[in-house]
């Protein structure tokens, strides 16, 4: 049997919505499942996408904080830029940027990319 690869499926959640526009925490932990749900769907074929899904009781999920709007959205321009799939999820019907999630990916290959985001508090 393979040696399993550290899949990670990170996402990035704007931090500013609940410690400055008092979002409820669960509105916010809710964008967050619609992002990495989305990203898990628009990739489901993909190898790593199938590799992590096969193993249901050991996946692996970083959430990071976003200060704010900006950084998101500067964030997700970088990850375009570089190829890295990803979605970034907009509440509707307000049209507001609130987290992204990458779709699963070793977790060497984007972790450099993320090394400026904190692990979400």
């Amino acid at each position: 049997m393979a040696a399993r690869r550290n899949l990670v499926q990170y996402v990035v959640v704007r931090s500013d919505l609940v410690h400055q526009l008092s979002w409820p925490l669960g509105a916010v932990i809710a964008q967050a499942c619609h992002a990495a749900t989305a990203a898990i769907h628009l990739h489901y074929l993909d190898p790593d996408t199938q590799e992590y899904l096969a193993e249901l009781d050991a996946m692996h999920k970083v959430v990071l904080q976003a200060p704010d709007q900006a950084s998101l959205s500067s964030l997700a321009r970088a990850l375009t830029e570089k190829g890295v799939s990803h979605k970034l999820w907009v509440e509707q019907p307000e049209d507001v940027p609130t987290c992204l999630a990458l779709k699963p990916y070793p977790k060497e290959q984007v972790q450099p990319l993320l090394r400026d985001f904190k692990l979400f508090r």
